[in-house]
């Protein structure tokens, strides 16, 4: 089965091939990480005109490359929610109008699901049940995962997400956008245990940063440490508070598998913190599949297609506190 993926939730536009025999046959991906650098994060407006202007050539050069023609396609998959309403828009539109002139069915997949499954596409081996950890610049989600694809929320942040705390921290460090990597190269330089950041709800299954973000605000306030150890500590505590609670969530579901996705999934202070966790084996999707991209999109798809799992608007557009 050849199954076409779309993905323009939010500043990426992304098409991707994907073969249930041979696997990824091409993606194309468009970031505008750099025309909202300039703005300091994304603007809906700019995202939903760039998504216009990119998506048929992306989808053009993701035929090609994949050495097919668009009446190869069995199957489209489109992400339909969460995201900037905008962006999606373009992306869904653009399914269903394909799958209207080509005859194929479409099938909408929640953002979040396609980050999980993402970890599939980088360990073939590996199959629900799970518990999956979603870290991003707008989600901080934990779900668990069983054998039918049922995503079921465990806990999520009350605030703000942590890549968002990680580019409201770059930023009073005059830092870019996104921050992500600065705080890592910080982090790199400095002392992880200069400064005790608070933590909240501990022994709960539930985040909130927005205590921290404030904490690091004081910090480099009273200018008694280095912004390289700012950010070591920093790091550290967001990773430690990541892995944590997410082995508590497995240990509550009897799970001994992690699924760590999203585009924080990349920096290394937290990888280093999953990787320490004894007792479960833990699978990050390679950095490519971190970040929004249609490959998981296309498998997410594949995946609900097989399992005869359809989501109508009604669940798929429904917020992320209630499951997937």
């Amino acid at each position: 089965m050849i199954t076409l993926g779309i993905e323009s939730s939010c500043d990426e536009t992304s098409v991707a091939v994907y073969s249930s025999e041979k696997g990824v046959l091409s993606s194309e991906t468009f970031s505008q990480s750099d025309i909202h650098a300039a703005f300091g994060g994304v603007i809906p407006e700019v995202a939903s005109r760039n998504h216009i202007v990119k998506i048929r050539p992306l989808f053009d050069a993701a035929l090609k490359n994949a050495g097919i023609e668009k009446r190869d396609i069995d199957l489209i998959g489109v992400t339909s929610a969460p995201g900037l309403i905008g962006a999606l828009f373009v992306g869904v539109s653009f399914a269903k109008g394909l799958g209207c002139a080509l005859k194929r069915p479409v099938v909408p997949v929640h953002h979040l699901s396609g980050h999980i499954l993402s970890a599939e596409l980088s360990h073939p081996g590996l199959t629900p049940p799970y518990t999956a950890l979603v870290v991003s610049g707008g989600h901080t989600h934990i779900f668990d995962v069983d054998e039918a694809l049922n995503f079921r929320l465990m806990g999520r942040t009350a605030d703000d997400a942590a890549g968002e705390v990680f580019d409201k921290t770059a930023k009073m460090m005059s830092g870019p956008y996104p921050g992500g990597k600065f705080i890592q190269d910080l982090a790199e330089k400095g002392n992880p245990e200069a400064v005790r950041f608070p933590v909240a709800f501990k022994g709960e299954v539930r985040f909130s940063f927005s205590g921290l973000k404030t904490a690091v605000m004081n910090a480099l306030a009273k200018n008694k440490f280095s912004r390289e150890d700012i950010a070591a500590s920093f790091q550290r505590t967001v990773a430690e508070t990541l892995s944590s609670k997410t082995f508590q969530a497995a240990r509550m579901r009897g799970r001994d598998r992690i699924v760590v996705g999203g585009g924080v999934a990349c920096n290394s202070g937290i990888r280093k913190a999953f990787s320490s966790l004894e007792g479960v084996r833990v699978y990050f999707p390679d950095f490519s599949l971190c970040t929004d991209n249609a490959d998981m999109i296309a498998y997410a798809a594949y995946r609900f297609y097989g399992r005869r799992r359809f989501f109508g608007n009604s669940e798929t557009a429904a917020d992320t506190r209630h499951e997937i």
